[in-house]
């Protein structure tokens, strides 16, 4: 279900809005994620079923000290990967937050 945001103020600087001036928002909280399988791992999770407009952007937050990055982009889905910040480090099992701004 959509709700309307009356309150947003979109910058002059900003890229232009797709849809007739609206700001189009997905939060999507705790999506889980893998442990890696070793030091310097990455882990891959593909996430299906969204809508993401072309000029969308996407951003990853984890609930580990990762580097997080988008593979795989589709209009209905996307693989967001996650790479342990030091080399030696080894990613445990955990949850990343992703956000839709259109």
């Amino acid at each position: 279900m959509a709700r309307d945001l009356h309150t947003v103020a979109v910058s002059k600087a900003s890229s232009p809005l797709s849809d007739q001036g609206k700001l189009k928002m997905t939060l999507i909280k705790g999506f889980a994620s893998a442990a890696g399988g070793s030091a310097g791992a990455s882990v891959a999770t593909a996430i299906t079923g969204l809508e993401i407009p072309t000029n969308a952007a996407v951003f990853v937050t984890a609930s580990q000290d990762a580097v997080p990055y988008i593979s795989g982009r589709f209009a209905t889905g996307l693989t967001v990967n996650l790479s342990p910040r030091l080399a030696a480090n080894t990613l445990a099992a955990g949850t990343f937050d992703l956000l839709i701004l259109a």
